[in-house]
Order: C-alpha cells, then structure tokens, then sequence
C-alpha cells in the first residue's frame, strides 16, 4: 500500500518536543500544567456502522494518548440531518474547542458554520466527505480535506463487477445523497468503470445512504428493469437494502451486488455471496488521520494546509479469506 498519509512523523516531533518542554518545566518546580487542547470530533449517523467504527477508533486512539489531548465525540441519529449537524458545530464553537475534525453530512450546507468556527479560532480539518470547491472559495476559506479518493475506490470496486459481467449486461446504481462529495465520486466511479466495460447503466436512484430506502428502490428497479444483472449501492447499508430487495425478488441467484465501506456485516455477506465486493477505506483510522493533523495545526497555526489522502482498498471473498 501506498505511503500516502504525510505530516505524521512531524506530529510525532512535535508531540515529542511538547513532551520534553513539560518534563523540563516539571523539573524546575513551576506548578502550571500545560492546557491540554481539546478536539471535537462531529460524523453523520452513528447508527451507520462505518460511523460508530470511526468514534470507536478516534476513542482508542485518545486513550492511547491521554496527556496529548481531550476528544468530544457527536454525531447525528439520520444522515439527512444537517440542521443538527450544524447544531453541533455551533455547540463545539460555544464551548471553546480547539479544533473541529468533521464529516460534514452535506459538502455545501456546512461550509458557513465552519467558516465561522475558523472565524473564531478553532482549526477545521475535513475528513470522509469533502467539501464543495467552490462554496469553499465563494466563502473564502481553506480547510484541509483528510480522506480517501472516492472515485478511485469506487471504480476498483466496479472494475471488479464488471469482470464478472459481459459487454452490453444492464446495471443499476444506488447512490448516496446528491449534495455530497463523496456520493457524487462514488457514482461517477462506478460510471466509469460501467463505461469502460460497455456495461449499461439502466437506472441510477438515490436511497440516501439509507438500507430501507434501498431496499424499496431496488425492488423497484428490479420490477422495471427484470433484465438487471448487477445492482452497484454506494454505501455498504443500500448495499443492504439491495440485499434484501433481491431476495424479495426471488433472484439471490442471478443479481450480483457491490457495496462501499467494508462494515462486518456486508464482510459476512461477502463471505455468504451475498454481496461480492465492497470497498474499505479504514474507518476506524480515517478519525485519527484528522485528528493527526489537527494536533499539527494547534502546534504550529502557520503550518502548511493540505490535503492528506488515505488508504482506499478492494475488499472480497478471497481477500477476506484467512
């Protein structure tokens, strides 16, 4: 796998100087203890796996490193909610943290609450779902994005389809919420790789990263389009829904399903094809990744602002095998 999450070796020289600096003052007697920062960590819906996975994660990560920082964990109960996400933003600006680490639930809707936490001092790393380009400079802010390459990872999981399918088979897309980056990415992924294999894309739906909504599109589409040989769900929960949908249908047989995010329960459905492929883009790390670079910009506020790419792998049955 690529080296592709840069600065961490500099956060580990400047924690470790940090270290020292407060060994040294202990040394000399001052009684004052260095303020620990504090960071907000705010996701979409905790009930989504790939979330809960990303706190537990981000979790461990703080208890491993206790003296280092202070972490705050949110998240909504519905994806769509993007009122209380901005809620939540607005919060962590009252209570005086340090920095923000955010998937934002929309890549547009977010941008002015955060422009305001900047406005006030906290540091905003981007993580998950990327923020739009040009609200961002419509704004006239810069906040750096840690996260995988969307795109990418969704085209290795339909090149992967594709290779079980045969030139002119029909396909349909279950995609994620319109307003997001990563949604967006992900269809045009699996577009391409549709494309590339003369694969036709019948039908492409949005179930808003949600399993039941899948699942009643997906039998639609299904009732429509009987001649589909392949459903593509841009999250591991429509993916889901799909699953069921096929079943419903009657057709667990000859329907092939791809997913996105490697949540156990669609790596117990790959292990039972069910599903035969997802894609894992770590989870559970992605959280520390932003919160690594947070720790560098509280260090350092005139550090160099970057984008930080991260894993993004193919996940199958024979992957996932011992």
């Amino acid at each position: 796998m690529k080296q592709i999450v840069p600065g961490l070796l500099l956060l580990v020289l400047l924690l470790g100087c940090k270290s020292e600096d407060s060994s040294s003052t202990a040394g000399n007697g001052a009684s004052s203890e260095v303020k620990k920062p504090r960071i907000a960590l705010i996701m979409k819906s905790l009930a989504n796996e790939f979330f809960s996975n990303m706190a537990d994660g981000a979790k461990s990560y703080q208890a491993e490193n206790p003296d280092q920082f202070d972490l705050v964990v949110n998240g909504i109960k519905d994806e769509r909610d993007i009122s209380r996400q901005v809620s939540l933003v607005e919060e962590m600006i009252a209570s005086n943290v340090d920095a923000i680490v955010i998937a934002p639930a929309d890549s547009k809707a977010l941008v002015p609450v955060l422009r305001r936490a900047k406005k006030a001092g906290v540091i905003v790393i981007n993580i998950d779902n990327r923020l739009d380009a040009e609200v961002l400079a419509a704004e006239n802010v810069v906040i750096p994005f840690v996260g995988p390459d969307n795109k990418a990872g969704a085209k290795k999981v339909g090149d992967y389809l594709a290779n079980k399918l045969a030139s002119g088979d029909a396909v349909c897309i279950l995609e994620g919420v319109r307003t997001s980056f990563n949604g967006q990415q992900r269809l045009t992924g699996f577009q391409e790789a549709m494309d590339e294999a003369q694969i036709k894309v019948v039908d492409h739906q949005s179930a808003e990263w949600e399993m039941s909504k899948a699942n009643t599109i997906a039998s639609s589409m299904l009732s429509e389009h009987p001649e589909v040989k392949a459903i593509l769900a841009a999250n591991d929960s429509m993916a889901l829904g799909a699953v069921a949908a096929v079943k419903g249908a009657g057709r667990s047989d000859d329907v092939m399903i791809v997913g996105f995010d490697n949540i156990s329960a669609v790596q117990q459905a790959i292990k039972e094809d069910k599903i035969i492929a997802t894609a894992d883009q770590h989870g559970d790390q992605l959280a520390v990744y932003g919160i690594q670079n947070a720790l560098i910009l509280i260090e350092n506020p005139d550090a160099a602002v970057e984008d930080v790419e991260t894993p993004v792998d193919l996940i199958t049955k024979e992957s996932l095998s011992p």
